[in-house]
């Protein structure tokens, strides 16, 4: 078994001239990528579906971009990946629909062993990562491999991502942790205590009316959600 065919098993791999070989495709897709105008949005949009083992509809990406493989990267749909994201794909890299990376997110499927003396013979490791659905993930964040981020999910900046991160919560920190539930209660606030204006709220209330798509448009409670509008409207009649 090559070092290409031990990586691809899940087993301890070097990466030697074949596993580099492996990898210029990506660099010379992604070297295309970050040579181009920036203002190209279709241009970069076509090279990403040529990097990409998987690609929905919909998506953008900010160069500069980086990648070892790309085909083990897995998009869905409207995905958007802002400036200096790097993604050390040497194992699956799965991304849900409708998620957002801040800039200069790192996902890291690669390893290395703790111990020196394993660790300078060569070999190195890679862990699949799951991304979901509706999942934000903020500036500087580091997913490290083998960890899974459940849907609907908000990863605070600057944070590290070491274990599975449960859906429907903001979490962050190095550790990366659950800092609290999402609730539809939140559907009033954009930014801390900051709440969406009338004008705004009533916009997305047809938006949500006309998509019916609870998938794109989750909610946790539909049945209470109905509640919530209508103290929100209230609040906006009383001043």
């Amino acid at each position: 078994m090559d070092n290409n065919e031990r990586r691809d098993n899940g087993k301890v791999y070097i990466s030697d001239e074949a596993v580099f070989e492996k990898q210029k495709r990506a660099r010379r897709l992604t070297y295309q990528m970050n040579a181009m105008d920036t203002s190209d949005f279709a241009g970069i949009a076509e090279v990403a579906r040529k990097l990409f083992g998987k690609c929905g509809k919909n998506i953008m990406v900010n160069p500069p971009f980086r990648c070892d493989y790309g085909t083990n990267i897995e998009i869905g749909d409207n995905f958007f990946c802002n400036y200096n994201c790097v993604m050390l794909d040497c194992n699956k890299i799965k991304i849900g629909n409708n998620c957002l990376f801040a800039p200069n997110v790192s996902i890291y499927a690669a390893g290395h062993p703790i111990h020196p003396a394993c660790r300078n013979t060569g070999y190195e490791y890679a862990k699949e990562i799951n991304i979901g659905n509706n999942v934000w993930i903020g500036g500087n964040v580091v997913v490290c491999p083998g960890v899974t981020i459940g849907d609907n999910t908000v990863i605070g900046a600057g944070s590290v991502v070491t274990k599975d991160v449960p859906a429907w919560t903001v979490s962050a920190g190095n550790p990366c942790k659950v800092i609290r539930k999402i609730t539809d209660d939140d559907i009033e606030l954009y930014f801390k205590k900051d709440r969406f204006d009338e004008e705004a709220f009533m916009d997305m209330e047809r938006i949500w009316n006309e998509n019916p798509d609870s998938k794109k448009f989750p909610f946790k409670d539909r049945e209470k959600l109905s509640i919530i509008i209508k103290r929100i409207k209230e609040m906006f009649s009383n001043g």
